[in-house]
């Protein structure tokens, strides 16, 4: 038997808006089975569930690895598409309980394995630190507020110099769609839509895992251009035309401003759209198709605006720097917290647990197996 494939997500992630969840759309409601891991920092919900991952990757299932925004080297879920089983964290900041327990969910309470009083000796320090981790991150989030605010002033200069050319982008839009979808068929089902992100701004700076995602796809169609000339309005009307005609797709968000869609596939065409965007530029394979939205604009020749922009960019770029500062402070006090609950926890009975969930979700899969 062959190893499956895995792909890498981030179901929530630090925004301009604080941090932002895309956690009910794991897996869909009217899957299988979800398993909510619940117990505090350090209590091995990230290995329970890498463990799981990597013995069904073994045994051939394809995995969707689904990171943690605030430490990208753990998990906040794990998801089995064809087994319609997902395992997720569902403690603070992305909180979920059971919405059809039984039926649907199961709790996994790491926290009966602990030695409670032993924590307990430590409680004066675990709230100091749990408040320090809350007000790294409050900076951090004021310092990508900020971020956004300059991102947005250099988007803006196009418009105010004039520089756009509107009608040239509606024509190039039309193009593209029509060359996406002109010869494909319309789908007789309801469209369905997922939304995620494939980057986030982490500890070790804005990290994407769009690679994991796109490199197996058979056509990519990819979006470059300055800021401000388009292109997430470019990605979200392919989107809005995908779905008209009925198809499923999963649009990935943009890791700091949430409301914007930065990629998107469609599933049913194979086909990626990909933003190639500050800080991760992406290089195209020579098969994929380049589109550039700067066939939309007139090149800028005003010097002050020009000086603007570059300041308004310059200041993005340190206000980011500055959030991915706190974010990483605020990783080694959780990593610090993490340390009053490491000897205090029963890991042979986690194991013991682990396992017992694993024969479960192989008892679920050879059920599916029978239908």
């Amino acid at each position: 038997m062959s190893r499956g494939k895995s792909i890498k997500v981030f179901p929530g992630g630090n925004t301009a808006r604080g941090f932002h969840s895309f956690y009910n759309q794991i897996i869909d409601q009217d899957a299988a089975h979800l398993f909510i891991l619940k117990g505090g920092p350090g209590v091995g919900k990230s290995t329970f569930m890498r463990k799981i991952a990597e013995t069904l990757l073994e045994r051939g299932y394809d995995l969707e690895f689904h990171c943690c925004s605030s430490d990208n080297s753990s998990l906040d879920g794990i998801c089995v598409p064809a087994l319609g089983v997902a395992m997720l964290d569902g403690t603070a900041p992305h909180v979920v309980d059971p919405q059809n327990p039984g039926a649907f969910d199961a709790i996994i309470n790491l926290g009966d394995h602990w030695n409670e009083q032993g924590i307990r000796g430590h409680k004066k320090e675990i709230l100091a630190l749990n408040k320090e981790v809350g007000r790294l991150f409050k900076r951090a989030y004021s310092y990508l507020r900020a971020a956004k605010l300059f991102l947005d002033e250099v988007e803006s200069y196009y418009n105010e110099s004039g520089a756009f050319n509107l009608s040239a982008f509606n024509r190039l839009v039309i193009n593209l769609t029509h060359e996406i979808f002109a010869e494909q068929p319309v789908m007789n089902g309801c469209p369905r839509i997922r939304h995620l992100f494939a980057t986030a701004i982490t500890p070790d700076g804005s990290v994407s895992h769009l690679d994991t995602v796109t490199s197996s796809l058979s056509k990519r169609y990819i979006i470059e251009g300055d800021d401000g000339t388009g292109k997430t309005t470019l990605v979200s009307r392919l989107m809005e035309a995908a779905m008209a005609r009925g198809y499923q797709v999963t649009a990935f968000h943009c890791a700091l401003s949430p409301d914007h869609i930065d990629h998107l596939i469609i599933h049913d065409l194979d086909l990626a759209v990909i933003n190639s965007i500050e800080p991760h530029v992406y290089r195209p394979r020579a098969d994929d198709h380049v589109v550039d939205t700067m066939t939309c604009v007139d090149p800028v020749i005003n010097e002050a605006y020009l000086a603007e922009k570059g300041a308004a960019r310059g200041m993005y770029r340190q206000c980011m720097e500055q959030a991915i500062a706190f974010i990483g402070r605020a990783k080694r006090v959780h990593d610090e917290m993490e340390g009053y609950y490491i000897p205090f926890m029963d890991f042979e009975a986690i194991n013991a647990r682990r396992e017992k969930t694993l024969s479960k979700i192989l008892a679920l899969a050879e059920e599916k197996g029978k239908h």
